[in-house]
């Protein structure tokens, strides 16, 4: 693989580094230079002047609002975005159920959705995981009932990130329990202003309000906001998981946080020297940036396949395992170079130094990179099945 850029190519990095660097408001430069933590409010407001630019959807076919861009221009300008520390925008609407519905949906559901995913107008969170449905998603039990020329929704989702901001949800959800798990399932949108919808925010060990358990009691759905077919939804899911999955592959967030734990080593003291400059801690970070960088290039081989049309398969497993992995071995790091002011997370920001101040919480927050997204332990069975193609426990 040839992994150096043309000049073409090297030129459009000038031209969005000098953009993110003209485009950015200063409150948001401000945060990112100190401790990179951002409110949904912040995220938004950086989504809109992407969006202005035209740049806010780069993986979406240009007829669709994306800017057309090659595999190498994508992965440059998030970079780029990813060394500015540039607010990283909510998923669920442009890396997930965008894609899904131009790859699945009808004329009406991309004019309707498509428009307000890309401006920002609309917001979306996701609904999959039920308590008691994780890993293993087909044991869902939200049931949506026919009622002719609509869907009666009721059941609860958990762990739905920001919903509590969302417009739109998607959910999996039951609408035969005759047929095996998988054959039942059906995928629907669901405006979260429908009657009968509840959103309950929690706090993470992190203390973050990120999560939220959703109710739906007697919720109206029409029809026409099935993606797919009824009782198909099952496809719809492995493909947008796949998506997901990829996304998780965290090459910049591991990046930036391995350039967090060097900064905080050479700010930590060591007698006369510094952390960073001790031989068995600087191996420790060379290991982890020599993994990141075989990441990198499997997450490379990955966009390459998506340039040309392929939708992500079983080997975005391997991206989400890596990656999560990685990205919690990055913290780890982090918290250790920290010493005593690890356990400062839920202190005031003067407490510790700016490098510091989040890295407790996100540390905490990403013990759950492993889990969502299906946990992984599923992704090894994934790998072993359909990449290494090994014979399941139990099988001949």
């Amino acid at each position: 693989m040839d992994l150096s850029f043309t000049p073409e190519e090297e030129a459009f990095r000038a031209e969005v580094r000098a953009f993110v660097a003209s485009a950015m408001p200063p409150h948001l430069a401000e945060k990112a230079a100190v401790d990179g933590h951002f409110g949904m409010d912040e995220m938004m407001e950086w989504h809109r002047i992407l969006y202005a630019k035209g740049w806010v959807a780069p993986h979406w076919p240009k007829e669709l609002g994306g800017p057309g861009w090659s595999v190498a221009q994508r992965f440059i300008f998030t970079e780029e975005l990813e060394s500015a520390g540039a607010p990283i925008l909510s998923p669920f609407g442009l890396a997930m159920v965008g894609p899904l519905l131009i790859q699945f949906g009808t004329k009406a559901q991309k004019e309707r959705y498509l428009p307000k995913i890309l401006s920002g107008e609309e917001v979306w969170c996701q609904g999959y995981s039920e308590p008691g449905s994780g890993s293993d998603l087909a044991s869902l039990r939200t049931e949506a009932r026919d009622e002719g020329d609509h869907f009666v929704v009721n059941g609860q989702k958990t762990w739905t990130t920001y919903a509590q901001y969302a417009d739109w949800i998607f959910c999996l959800v039951r609408t035969n329990p005759s047929v095996k798990q998988q054959a039942g399932i059906s995928f629907l949108l669901i405006d979260m202003k429908t009657e009968g919808v509840t959103v309950k925010p929690m706090l993470t060990s992190g203390h973050t309000p990120a999560f939220c358990d959703t109710f739906f009691d007697n919720v109206r759905v029409p029809k026409e906001n099935v993606v797919g077919k009824v009782d198909q939804g099952w496809t719809m899911a492995k493909a947008l998981l796949g998506h997901e999955r990829t996304l998780i592959a965290a090459v910049g967030q591991s990046a930036r946080a391995i350039q967090r734990v060097k900064h905080i080593a050479q700010a930590t003291r060591c007698g006369d020297a510094t952390l960073l400059d001790d031989p068995l801690f600087r191996a420790k970070v060379a290991r982890l940036e020599i993994q990141l960088e075989a990441h990198r290039m499997a997450n490379l081989r990955a966009l390459a396949g998506a340039q040309l049309g392929h939708a992500p398969g079983p080997e975005s497993s391997i991206l989400k395992l890596r990656g999560s992995e990685i990205l919690q071995q990055a913290y780890e790091l982090a918290m250790d170079a920290m010493g005593q002011n690890a356990l400062s997370w839920f202190n005031e920001p003067d407490v510790v130094p700016p490098d510091e101040h989040w890295v407790p919480s996100v540390f905490n927050y990403n013990r759950a990179t492993t889990i969502y997204g299906g946990s992984n332990e599923i992704q090894k069975n994934i790998i072993a099945k359909l990449i290494l193609g090994l014979p399941q426990v139990g099988k001949d």
